[in-house]
């Protein structure tokens, strides 16, 4: 016997993932981990295939996200994100993902949860792993969510209607302050890095410290033993300095090689999710390396080019680059950000149910 599961799969951003009604799956963080690993696959240590789910072996098409309506004041939805890790039978929630997000008003709207209003729908969307608010602008003309447009997003193909995101006091999401470290700068195994969480925790490093030149491809860098071996250093090191406590099963903080720019952005990134180079880079990992830019001191002091007026900073990434518009308080000693923005862009792939070993899960609350 098989248990039924009905959800949709949308492509947000430059991701894609299983779309569920909180209402529909079970209530035990533990039952609920485990029809999350058989609905997307990978449940043996070691088995990055995903062949006996419907994930799709890359940590980018092996996520999830859980939405149903808001009880909070003012707030129209909840959702919560969890990567599947690939091969690794576990699930991670420390993270937000800001190209789900994108998925999530249209599934809503698709999945009964919101009513779509006539030309454009705004929602107010509370994020659960970080307990922030991004409002979301989905195009809903006839009370219908567009999906067909023009605007195009690097790491996807073709053009789409657009979605636009406003963050709202993302400073510290996970991490509880924007430098959870207390510093602009660190020093790990020698190495000067910068610690921040401006949505997403980053780990930011110049390449050149690390003997690279940051414009490798990410299939050179994911070859690069000594590389990586030395980022996860790092890593491990930087966890506990980020309030973020052991890391090893974590996938943050995110660690962000950052060169000069080369295509009229304000810095070069190449950015490792955390083990694997991501083949663009994350909403929100886009979002706290634009604010490492703007803050004076940082690691990026020196390699970051940043405009003369304008509140858009484009941040380079292996695909091309993501725009990232930042609302900033330049009152005090230290820029603040109070708001940011971005485009994205939503598809939806599928509808129907997912089917689980009905001895993982019966169906029952």
């Amino acid at each position: 016997m098989q248990t039924a599961i009905p959800c949709l799969q949308l492509r947000g951003g430059s991701s894609k993932g299983l779309f569920f009604k909180a209402s529909d799956l079970p209530a035990d963080p533990a039952v609920r981990q485990r029809v999350l690993l058989a609905a997307m696959g990978g449940v043996g240590p070691g088995d990055k295939r995903q062949i006996d789910g419907l994930g799709g072996a890359d940590p980018l098409t092996s996520k999830v996200a859980i939405v149903g309506p808001s009880s909070r004041t003012g707030v129209d939805l909840d959702y919560e994100f969890v990567q599947v890790v690939v091969g690794k039978d576990a699930t991670d929630g420390t993270q937000n993902c800001g190209n789900i997000l994108a998925g999530v008003v249209p599934f809503a709207i698709e999945a009964g949860l919101l009513r779509a209003a006539d030309g454009e729908t705004r929602a107010r969307v509370f994020l659960v792993n970080s307990e922030s608010i991004c409002e979301v602008v989905v195009q809903t003309p006839g009370g219908r969510v567009q999906y067909a447009g023009d605007t195009r997003i690097d790491g996807v193909p073709g053009s789409a209607a657009p979605i636009l995101c406003h963050y709202l006091d993302t400073a510290g999401s996970a991490c509880g302050t924007l430098l959870p470290t207390g510093n602009l700068v660190d020093v790990i195994d020698g190495i000067r890095v910068t610690c921040l969480d401006n949505g997403m925790p980053v780990v930011l490093l110049r390449a050149a410290d690390l003997g690279r030149t940051g414009y490798e491809t990410p299939e050179v860098l994911n070859a690069d033993a000594e590389l990586k071996c030395r980022l996860e250093a790092i890593r491990l090191q930087a966890g506990p300095l980020m309030k973020l406590g052991d890391v090893r099963a974590k996938v943050v903080p995110k660690m962000c090689l950052i060169s000069p720019p080369v295509q009229g952005g304000i810095v070069h990134t190449r950015t490792f999710i955390p083990h694997v180079c991501h083949a663009a880079i994350g909403v929100l990992g886009a979002v706290s390396v634009a604010t490492a830019c703007v803050l004076p001191g940082t690691v990026a002091d020196g390699v970051a080019v940043l405009p003369v007026n304008g509140q858009a900073y484009s941040v380079e990434h292996p695909s091309g680059e993501f725009t990232v518009t930042l609302e900033i308080d330049r009152s005090g000693p230290t820029p603040k950000v109070r708001r940011a923005g971005l485009v994205r862009t939503a598809r939806l792939l599928s509808r129907g149910e997912v089917l689980i070993p009905g001895g993982i899960w019966d169906g029952r609350a």
